[in-house]
């Protein structure tokens, strides 16, 4: 084994540290990680997805290594994690297996594990033997899955749905593209597919910085359910849009790009340092502002339309991040929406009379999404739902739900090759 290879698997133990028993999200700890520099481009891609599938797959693996332990219980945290790895090379990633069971034990000699080798050699060989066919019985969905989101989504949308979420998170989304004109054109530059909201579509891998028009600011990546919300407002040229919580910026180039007049809020200022990079590569322009939107006080008054894009548990965003599976709590999802309630009546007084109010969230937990509009309309009279249409999303029509709201889940569009799971409610202000 190189030192390379070694290095790597170290920065892949890390990580995996670092996100089940600190809690930290995966792509922060990525970027964080002081030793990710040194590794050739191909290795941190290796490192990526190794973590990514042990988080996408940990409950099959966990049972899986409890199956080919001698005796029962688990090892300590270090060698389990360890163990993961080598599990996910050996049943997931196709890892020859000398490799992957020899760099488990390098490693573990190399963090001070030396007394351990001979029972992580004998695991993982064992799963190299026996893990795969165990694997093809499990119930995979159900195993990646904690069990207090099981219930949760199998409560708000039934055990067929819920099986299809869970399901869908078992596969990396693919790359999806939103382009400031010529979908068409672009389509063909990229080998992309055209989909029919205008969103182009690639299977995901590869440098996104390498691709034709990335140098150009000629589009962005955006999953198709992200890239709905922005499109709702109609006619924009010339109108001037609040878009509240605007970090990273996909929405804000959306709406610039349509013509409007923007602000984009975000409570950190090092989040729209982002912003301002993905515009500038993009030739956008729009006003930026770190500041609380629940407290922010415009000069020149409200509105014409306001995009609510809320802070959230992230949930229905389980296939690009599926650390969200494992860093996130029943708790988070009440105080989310506690902090949810108060921009979203804040926002209704940020919009005019006769103007557009869009709130979405990329959360499956309809404690962030239906039941946020359901209070408001029931405390506040100036506003009232306005029902999206087939029309506005290309002719789809499953992800509108009867009261008119955009409600995607993962498992929906599987002919298009998925969706991420979203909410969007698009309100009117009614005229004084």
């Amino acid at each position: 084994m190189t030192d390379t290879t070694l290095a790597a698997r170290g920065v892949a133990l890390d990580l995996l540290r670092d996100v089940l028993r600190k809690s930290v999200p995966f792509d922060d700890a990525f970027d964080a990680h002081p030793d990710l520099a040194g590794l050739e481009p191909r290795d941190r891609g290796f490192v990526r997805l190794l973590v990514a599938t042990v988080l996408r797959r940990l409950g099959q693996i966990d049972e899986l290594i409890q199956a080919c332990l001698a005796k029962p219980g688990l090892p300590k945290a270090a060698i389990h994690d360890m163990l993961r790895l080598g599990t996910a090379q050996l049943v997931f990633l196709n890892t020859p297996a000398h490799a992957a069971v020899d760099t488990a034990v390098e490693l573990a000699a190399a963090r001070n594990a030396a007394p351990y080798k001979g029972l992580i050699n004998a695991v993982l060989r064992r799963i190299g033997r026996e893990g795969p066919a165990l694997a093809a019985q499990q119930d995979a969905g159900r195993l990646n899955t904690p069990d207090w989101m099981w219930l949760s989504w199998r409560t708000a949308y039934g055990t067929a749905k819920a099986r299809g979420i869970v399901e869908a998170h078992l596969h990396e989304a693919p790359l999806d593209l939103t382009v400031k004109d010529d979908p068409a054109g672009w389509a063909e530059r990229l080998e992309a597919a055209l989909l029919p909201t205008g969103s182009l579509r690639r299977a995901s891998g590869g440098s996104v910085t390498e691709l034709p028009g990335f140098d150009e600011g000629a589009w962005w990546v955006q999953d198709l359910a992200a890239s709905l919300p922005a499109k709702l407002f109609g006619d924009l040229r010339g109108k001037r849009v609040f878009d509240l919580c605007a970090a990273p910026g996909g929405k804000t180039a959306q709406l610039v790009a349509q013509g409007a007049s923007v602000t984009a809020l975000d409570r950190s200022a090092k989040r729209l340092e982002r912003v301002t990079e993905n515009l500038k590569r993009l030739r956008l322009e729009a006003e930026l502002v770190a500041t609380d939107a629940a407290t922010w006080e415009p000069e020149g008054g409200p509105a014409d339309a306001v995009l609510l894009d809320a802070p959230c548990s992230a949930t229905g965003a389980v296939r690009r991040h599926p650390d969200i599976l494992r860093v996130k709590t029943p708790d988070d999802i009440a105080k989310l929406a506690k902090a949810q309630g108060r921009l979203l009546a804040r926002a209704v007084d940020l919009v005019k009379p006769g103007g557009t109010l869009v709130y979405c969230t990329c959360s499956i937990q309809p404690e962030e999404g239906e039941a946020q509009i359901s209070r408001l309309l029931a405390r506040d009279g100036r506003v009232e739902r306005w029902p999206v249409t087939p029309a506005e999303l290309g002719g789809l029509s499953e992800p509108i739900n009867e009261k008119g709201e955009v409600r995607s889940l993962p498992g929906m569009l599987a002919d298009l090759g998925g969706i991420d799971g979203f909410f969007v409610a698009r309100l009117r202000r009614r005229p004084e």
